[in-house]
């Protein structure tokens, strides 16, 4: 895949494919910027280049034009991070964005509203995607976390445009593709979040030597019967209770598997975390990991957005901007996004 250094950007129009999914409050307001952060390397980078920088994600999933899901508190926090005008526009296809396009100066900076309020993008539309790629003269793919997804901006729009990838799905890449091909061992994953983590349980258990799993994922296994290649590698929860986090015999036994690890792999937390009361097993065990001294990687918004409230963030060996997409990278599965600047980029 070619990388945004192989590129000649300057006075080129660059539509950078970035994620700025964030969670908001319930009157609008950012509760954790990680992912717009993750973005200002390479926003910087296209800076320094003199390039016309056109910025365009999705934000939660809206059912058409809900303007709660407006991008444009987006553009506000990446004006302040920046430091320089960010410019927002009120769509992301059509000839008000295409007036506005042309008007461009080197240097300046568009936000275009939410992909999602298209249900073609989700669709992953042929005419949207080329409406998008006919914006701009290089697409760069930034954003790892939907490279799992088969959209109109993260893989029918490569079809239309010279396209490359961006400096953070280089770096989400490289780290990966190392933890795949040289990972320090004893290697452990840890699955939390809301019970649907055995998807990809199978296919890791090849590559890892435990998998440790919270209580929605246990009771989710045995609900439905579901048997692994690999049984012995998973550790469950082991406490006769029925709650929302898991309970203190079960994080001993996590803390000793941990403490032998070399390489650790996190993604989605243990409990309830956005309740109080279910939040020690989560804190107990990303604890854990950074005192048993192993290389680590934590992954998905909720685990991010929880590790940043701790302020344990720069712990961590690497922070990944993807949850679904790291463990379907980890698995061995091929995503889509990735696939397409491989055939067509």
């Amino acid at each position: 895949m070619k990388g945004l250094k192989d590129f000649d950007c300057q006075g080129k129009k660059i539509l950078l494919r970035c994620d700025f999914n964030v969670p908001l409050s319930q009157q609008g307001n950012i509760l954790d910027d990680f992912r717009i952060k993750q973005a200002l390397p390479t926003i910087k980078y296209l800076i320094e280049k003199r390039a016309k920088i056109l910025l365009i994600s999705h934000l939660n999933r809206p059912r058409g034009k809900e303007l709660k899901y407006s991008l444009k508190v987006v553009g506000k926090r990446l004006e302040e991070l920046l430091g320089t005008n960010v410019k927002f526009l009120p769509d992301c296809i059509g000839s008000m964005v295409e007036q506005e396009i042309d008007k461009m100066e080197s240097n300046e900076i568009m936000l275009l509203e939410n992909l999602r309020f298209h249900k073609e993008e989700k669709e992953n539309n042929p005419e949207f995607a080329k409406k998008l790629a006919d914006l701009a003269d290089i697409y760069i793919n930034n954003a790892f976390s939907v490279c799992h997804r088969e959209h109109a901006s993260v893989v029918g729009i490569i079809q239309h445009i010279i396209s490359g990838q961006g400096l953070l799905l280089e770096k989400e890449i490289k780290v990966l593709e190392e933890i795949i091909e040289n990972p320090k061992t004893p290697l452990i994953a840890i699955f939390g979040g809301k019970g649907d983590g055995f998807r990809a349980i199978n296919k890791i258990s090849e590559r890892v030597d435990f998998i440790l799993i919270n209580e929605l994922i246990d009771k989710e296994i045995k609900k439905r019967k579901i048997v692994f290649k690999n049984p012995e590698k998973i550790i469950s929860p082991i406490d006769d209770i029925n709650t929302f986090d898991i309970g203190p015999q079960t994080i001993d036994l996590f803390k000793e598997k941990i403490k032998k690890a070399k390489t650790v792999l996190w993604s989605g937390p243990l409990g309830k975390i956005e309740d109080k009361e279910y939040r020690n097993g989560s804190e107990q065990i990303a604890k854990a990991i950074i005192e048993s001294g192993a290389f680590s990687i934590i992954g998905g918004g909720e685990t991010m957005e929880f590790i940043n409230q701790l302020g344990l963030s720069s712990k961590f060996n690497h922070l990944s901007t993807g949850g679904g997409a790291m463990l379907s990278f980890l698995a061995g599965e091929k995503l889509p996004g990735i696939e397409a600047l491989r055939k067509y980029g």
